[in-house]
């Protein structure tokens, strides 16, 4: 097997090889609505971290083993196996998770666009099948992304400096979206940067301590999609990665950057 790491598009669908599925940063994400089968409707910046998971993919094998992590399934559920089933496709692959589970950074949904794109790439419309973020990580980049998530606009690449900040809890992203309706059902229409930002602090409490903390320490500070992660632009801290106790518990920091591409 090959020791290169390949983003999977000039890869032969036959050979072994191993990929990089990027984590994704949502800029910024606005709820302009909702669709009468439920799916809201979106309009957000995404871009690529360096921040990765890596898979091996082995053609020839039938099965899926997960290491880094205790927190992702391994079966039928899992996005790799579902992204392999929609292209129609068996392989062997070890995913090492580096991206933290459950704190709205796109572990899964990069994963399965790493599968996508090494099986040759699907339409934005076959890929939303996955997940609404699944589309973007087909590609990645920086993009605007609209609609459930089936609309990709390419945008030019910015470099940033970012520094995630990783809380020890997660966030469910279907409690803070129904949180969202209910406010708009009260006659609140939640604003900002982040709309999801007032849902995502009633859901988990902590979330908004954290938030709370972060911006008397750093300033600006963001949430990343529906949560738990928090990020800056800048690398405030001499190390690359390390963790503190606040008040909403341990936070773990990681120094990354926006890359150009999936």
């Amino acid at each position: 097997m090959s020791d290169a790491v390949s983003d999977g598009a000039n890869d032969a669908v036959g050979a072994s090889s191993e990929l990089r599925a990027r984590a994704k940063l949502t800029w910024y994400l606005e709820v302009l609505g909702a669709r009468d089968d439920g799916y809201h409707l979106l309009r957000s910046e995404m871009l690529s971290l360096e921040l990765a998971d890596r898979l091996v993919i082995d053609a020839t094998g039938d099965y899926l083993r997960v290491v880094g992590s205790r927190d992702v399934p391994r079966d039928d559920s899992n996005l790799v196996r579902r992204a392999l089933a929609l292209v129609g496709r068996t392989a062997g692959v070890t995913l090492d998770k580096h991206i933290p589970t459950g704190g709205g950074l796109g572990g899964g949904s990069a994963d399965a666009g790493a599968i996508l794109r090494w099986a040759g790439g699907v339409s934005p419309e076959v890929a939303v099948r996955l997940g609404g973020d699944v589309p973007f990580c087909q590609v990645g980049g920086r993009a605007l992304v609209e609609g459930i998530g089936e609309r990709v606009t390419a945008l030019p690449y910015r470099e940033r400096a970012l520094t995630l900040l990783l809380a020890d809890f997660e966030v469910s992203t279907a409690l803070v979206y129904a949180a969202y309706d209910e406010l708009v059902a009260s006659g609140e229409r939640p604003g900002g940067r982040n709309h999801l930002e007032e849902p995502a602090r009633r859901v988990q409490p902590r979330l908004g301590t954290l938030l709370d903390w972060a911006r008397g320490e750093f300033g600006e500070v963001h949430l990343a999609g529906s949560g738990s992660t928090t990020f800056l632009e800048g690398h405030p801290f001499a190390e690359a990665t390390g963790d503190v106790t606040c008040r909403a518990g341990t936070v773990k920091w990681y120094q990354t950057v926006a890359t150009p591409g999936a």
